[in-house]
């Protein structure tokens, strides 16, 4: 005997539906940190993000207190291997180079998709930053957190 399925046919209800208010949303996202006067800050997130975890946390860790500026032109410098960026808490395995000097370390390598991705976070955060009209070559990086993506879904 086949298999079938049957269809119950659903009568019209005349009852309108209950009316559901949404709750008010305070944010849309959630910082880990709020800014103390966020007139004169600016934000930017990426989420689960496909780079390296430990790669991305040196790299944020280095350009933690400096400018916009000098962040995009020191990230800039990663990209083009002039500049490294110094291992301080990840050191399993990393290489010796002298340019890790500058930071008065001796470990250092280029985490160059790492720091493409930091560098699309800053641009987006220069471009919140004219939206909000705050002076984009003033703006500081004061605040800046690494944490680990979810894990990708395997395939095979």
């Amino acid at each position: 005997k086949p298999f079938s399925l049957k269809r119950r046919a659903r009568l019209p209800s005349h009852e309108p539906p209950p009316s559901v208010t949404p709750a008010p949303l305070a944010a849309m996202v959630k910082y880990s940190r709020e800014a103390k006067n966020g007139s004169k800050s600016c934000k930017a997130m990426g989420v689960d993000l496909r780079v390296h975890y430990k790669n991305t946390y040196e790299t944020a860790r280095a350009i933690k207190g400096m400018s916009l500026r000098t962040a995009q032109q020191y990230l800039e410098d990663v990209c083009e291997k002039k500049r490294c960026v110094p291992f301080r808490k990840y050191t399993g395995c990393i290489g010796r180079t002298p340019q890790a000097k500058e930071f008065k370390m001796s470990q250092g390598r280029w985490p160059v998709k790492s720091a493409k991705i930091l560098l699309g976070l800053l641009r987006n955060a220069e471009s919140n930053a004219e939206f909000k009209n705050l002076d984009t070559d003033n703006l500081t990086i004061t605040h800046i957190q690494v944490s680990m993506a979810q894990q990708g879904r395997r395939r095979t």
